[in-house]
């Protein structure tokens, strides 16, 4: 794991993140943090890059850490009315809007963004492995959308969201064909492969 050595230059520069834009079921989930000037931790890191354990240990320091934080959820309903990008930059302009704090900057994951307000902004490819607050964008977005995951899977466990977080695997696919779609699912996503015929 490379050591993110890239860090805000600004007063309350914010970074954002998304989590669970190629899911099948559940929200995508967007965080923003604003993290102290000159801050480091060495293992915080694109949550991607990252253990499960430590995602969960790297969520309390930055919750305690940062300047500012919020998470967003937008749901699969809003995600069928508006697709996935609108549904993950509205994700993004929520958490930040949610702030304690206005940011001055927003360093943005990814290569498309709306302007908020505004703030200037700043897209970066693969930020989240090189800006140390994208990186805890990244942690929160997928912790607490973990969480979430975790939390349905007891009303529909055939599905396996507990494992999967409703990302398309093989095992989600098949109950998606055995047991059909739950209010939970985005039914404007291709949920099962073309040979087979789902009813929505």
């Amino acid at each position: 794991m490379t050591l993110i050595t890239q860090f805000s230059t600004l007063d309350y520069e914010c970074g954002t993140d998304e989590a669970g834009r190629g899911c099948l079921a559940g929200p995508v989930t967007a965080a923003a943090v604003i993290l102290p000037l000159n801050y480091s931790n060495a293992i915080l890191n694109d949550s991607k890059q990252v253990s499960e354990k430590n995602r969960n240990t790297l969520k309390s320091i930055i919750e305690n850490d940062s300047v500012a934080f919020a998470v967003e959820h937008i749901y699969e309903k809003d995600i069928d009315k508006i697709n996935i990008l609108n549904a993950s930059i509205k994700a993004m302009h929520t958490s930040i809007a949610q702030l304690d704090v206005v940011p001055n900057f927003i360093s943005v994951d990814g290569n498309k963004f709306k302007p908020y307000k505004d703030v200037p902004f700043q897209t970066i490819i693969k930020g989240d492995s090189k800006y140390l607050n994208i990186a805890a964008a990244s942690i929160l977005a997928k912790t607490y959308r973990d969480a979430y995951m975790e939390k349905i899977h007891e009303e529909f466990p055939m599905y396996n969201w507990k494992q999967n977080k409703g990302y398309p695997t093989k095992e989600h696919r098949a109950a998606i064909k055995k047991y059909g779609i739950t209010k939970y699912h985005r039914k404007s996503f291709r949920l099962l492969p073309e040979q087979y015929r789902l009813d929505l």
